[in-house]
């Protein structure tokens, strides 16, 4: 049996980037079409890199999660998405239909939770790899799981696997969580230990392992830190296990997930050339036949 590559969409980071990443570009009804262009650019790459034999999507839902629950001022920060990425979201979801590749989305949760609560089922069966536009799941990454992402353009990409993660951060992909809650992150408005940077946070997760043990160590009052370093700690304990929660993702979402209903590869390549010529997205047309 020849092995699983299964490849799992973060649909909104993914649509984010590309929006940001290229020109406008609009179909001739002037409707905009450029983030939808870039994603499938990046996921065509991404098919032919991984040799992907399924492939999945996930996209976040407007409502408020479980994260807000437990921190009103999650994301409170967070500038409104533009209406060209919004308009284009049904759309991406009609082409990823016309290749069919399922698509999840749950209420209360976000697709970060769901790439991990996916992950853990597929990884027995496949190897899996998260396409995505930003660096959120490393901390799911391990010898089933990588994540590929893109570089500084649409067509540059990096794909993550442990080493490579301790390369760019200074700790384990196990220990992305707690480098996070350490640093915060003003995107999504985790509030982290003000004063804590990534240097120092990457030192101190080398030294001790995970926030638990820095804190244990204070309570000794025997760590060796600086004294600044010292009473950000101590003045922030509350935030630096909150934001250890909120920066943790699910990983038992309730799914109704299959691989085998995932498979890549047997669309029907009219349907999708119909949806490309509506688009406008005529280059496109001609890569159909490279992509199984």
């Amino acid at each position: 049996m020849s092995e699983k590559r299964l490849v799992i969409i973060d649909s909104n980071a993914l649509l984010h980037r590309a929006f940001h990443a290229l020109p406008p570009l609009t179909n001739k009804n002037g409707e905009p079409t450029g983030a939808v262009y870039g994603f499938l650019l990046t996921l065509f790459k991404a098919i032919k890199d991984l040799k992907a034999t399924h492939i999945v999507a996930t996209f976040d839902m407007p409502k408020p999660t479980f994260r807000h629950e437990k921190f009103k001022e999650y994301k409170a920060h967070r500038i409104k998405t533009p209406d060209g990425i919004v308009s284009q979201i049904p759309m991406m979801k009609e082409v990823l239909k016309s290749f069919d590749i399922p698509v999840f989305e749950q209420e209360g949760y976000e697709a970060d939770d769901l790439i991990a609560t996916i992950a853990q089922k597929s990884k027995n069966e496949a190897n899996v790899f998260i396409l995505s536009g930003d660096l959120d799941n490393l901390q799911l990454v391990d010898e089933k799981i990588k994540v590929y992402t893109l570089g500084k353009g649409i067509k540059d990409s990096v794909l993550y696997d442990s080493q490579k993660v301790v390369e760019r951060f200074g700790v384990t992909p196990e220990q992305m969580n707690d480098f996070k809650a350490l640093t915060g992150d003003t995107s999504d408005n985790i509030p982290g230990v003000p004063g804590i940077g990534k240097t120092t946070a990457a030192q101190l997760i080398q030294d001790y392992g995970s926030i638990k043990n820095i804190y244990d160590e204070l309570a000794t009052d025997t760590a060796v830190l600086k004294p600044k370093v010292k009473e950000a700690l101590k003045s922030n304990k509350e935030n630096a296990f909150l934001s250890l929660e909120l920066v943790q993702t699910k990983k038992d979402v309730d799914l109704d997930f299959d691989l085998e209903t995932c498979k890549f590869g047997s669309f029907n390549k009219e349907k999708v050339k119909v949806i490309f010529n509506e688009l406008g997205f005529t280059s496109l047309i001609e890569r159909l036949s490279n992509l199984i």
